[in-house]
């Protein structure tokens, strides 16, 4: 069940990167960056009022759930700006590595990691590594280091994320823990968009398009967290993280960007020894 949820939302982020390759491209980035934080925070506010759970919020809970809207603003901060660079092959492999930064934490904690599962992690590394290699830097529309940087910023936030976020949905409830994370998202998107451009809207045309980014993120973020109360919640951020595999797709369907060979290689190899770290 742990794996089912976090495929599904993989799904939602995959349809959600591809919206944010067309939105980061057409307007400024923390507009349509907060507008769709704000848009899944209210969507959440009906539920978030009639679920119980509120009593379970103890001040640990509490602050590992803002730590975690905190965290979850970089993370979109380096999404957006790593897919307003691009191209989404290059970055969503990066972006989408980041169970590799899980199995490091686990043995700095203590905990084993098995032999196949560090090849797993060398694999994960390579296949980026070769996706990296064979994008040229004109294929971007930015610095491709730029790019790589973004999408590494991108990828240990979601990681750091999902670990603060499962946390605080064991030390307290879970429709509260997803519920102040998205508010703290908000409101430190809303801070930093006040303290360096000022208030400002997206283009009117652009809110369709960002209310559906904002239902699919929030969908997204609160499957992740819910799969705290399940076996082996772990898995479903595993799984989660094959969402880069269904950008890349997506991508190359309505996108047309191209792929060569060695690229699909790449891309195979990254996500197939994912799939292999959640077994």
């Amino acid at each position: 069940m742990s794996l089912a949820f976090g495929l599904i939302a993989a799904l939602c982020w995959g349809f959600h990167d591809i919206c944010v390759r067309y939105v980061s491209q057409r307007g400024g980035i923390l507009p349509a960056l907060t507008t769709v934080l704000i848009i899944g925070t209210v969507i959440l506010t009906p539920a978030a009022v009639a679920i119980s759970g509120w009593d379970a919020m103890n001040m640990r809970a509490a602050a590992l759930a803002v730590a975690a809207g905190v965290v979850f603003f970089l993370a979109y901060i380096g999404l957006y700006h790593a897919f307003e660079i691009g191209p989404v092959r290059l970055v969503a492999p990066i972006i989408g590595a980041y169970p590799v930064l899980s199995v490091g934490w686990a043995a700095l904690s203590g905990q084993p990691v098995t032999f196949d599962q560090w090849l797993a992690v060398g694999a994960v590394i390579a296949g980026v590594a070769i996706v990296g290699l064979l994008t040229g830097a004109g294929e971007s529309s930015g610095n491709k280091n730029a790019a790589i940087l973004w999408a590494i910023l991108g990828g240990a936030s979601f990681a750091a994320t999902f670990a603060l976020g499962q946390a605080a949905a064991h030390a307290g409830a879970e429709m509260p823990v997803i519920f102040v994370s998205r508010l703290t998202a908000a409101l430190v998107a809303i801070a930093v968009m006040i303290a360096t451009t000022g208030l400002c809207l997206p283009a009117r045309g652009a809110l369709p398009l960002l209310g559906l980014m904002g239902v699919l993120d929030c969908a997204a973020l609160a499957i992740i967290i819910a799969a705290a109360g399940m076996a082996r919640p772990e898995f479903a951020s595993v799984a989660a993280s094959t969402f880069g595999m269904i950008t890349i797709i997506l991508a190359w369907v309505i996108l047309r960007e191209r792929m060569s060979g060695g690229q699909w290689l790449g891309v195979l190899l990254t996500f197939a020894a994912i799939g292999y770290l959640a077994l």
